[in-house]
């Protein structure tokens, strides 16, 4: 997932504001615990969540995708006082300890954590949501974004993970394309051919397209 020379990036993150022991321990126990492990966003790109979010100061988030929790608390943290982050993951297997993680972060009362499919569950939240983050699956990304877009007020922020799909969007000719990347590939130019944004694609990690509500 990284396109970054290891040691290069070892320097981003020794220059990259240290891990607390509560994301240290998410990212152990995710490790050890979890299939696909790698689908936590780890350190750098945590910490440019955690930035982000303090930088908008948003009073509602909404993520899509919640996996161990790791993504939410970065951004949770940046939260207005009194603030509230919606996430939402189809995975209840992981709901004991991604509850554990909200209630050690100290913010367990600022995190609504709903099970179930988000494409039913959005349409039934009001919104505004001051800032969006996707991390589901990539097949609906280009649905995710349709159905969150009216809820975002101008000047709210979208981002999108794992855009750049382990380089698999840099198509050659005639080569067989899976239906991830093809969705990921409609879902990159959807947004640089929207008028309701001014976005920017980020290579940090394994992509993420960030994009601004005009």
């Amino acid at each position: 997932m990284e396109f970054i020379d290891p040691a290069l990036l070892a320097y981003c993150e020794s220059i990259t504001s240290s891990e607390d022991p509560l994301l240290k321990k998410i990212t152990r126990e995710t490790q050890s615990k979890v299939l696909m492990p790698r689908m936590i966003s780890g350190h750098l790109q945590g910490k440019m969540l955690e930035l982000f979010a303090k930088m908008l100061s948003p009073k509602t988030i909404l993520e899509i995708g919640t996996y161990t929790g790791y993504s939410g608390i970065c951004l949770a943290r940046g939260l207005k006082s009194g603030g509230k982050l919606i996430t939402l993951d189809i995975n209840d297997e992981l709901e004991s300890m991604v509850r554990g993680f909200f209630e050690e972060s100290g913010l367990a009362d600022q995190i609504d954590y709903r099970l179930g499919n988000a494409r039913e569950i959005i349409p039934t939240l009001d919104g505004p949501f001051d800032m969006v983050f996707i991390d589901a699956d990539k097949f609906y990304y280009s649905e995710y974004f349709d159905l969150i877009i009216d809820k975002v007020p101008s000047g709210g922020i979208i981002l999108a993970d794992n855009v750049l799909w382990s380089g698999k969007i840099l198509v050659e000719e005639g080569q067989k394309i899976d239906k991830d990347t093809r969705a990921l590939l409609a879902f990159n130019q959807k947004i640089q051919d929207d008028p309701r944004v001014e976005n920017i694609l980020l290579p940090i990690r394994d992509g993420v397209l960030m994009a601004r509500k005009l």
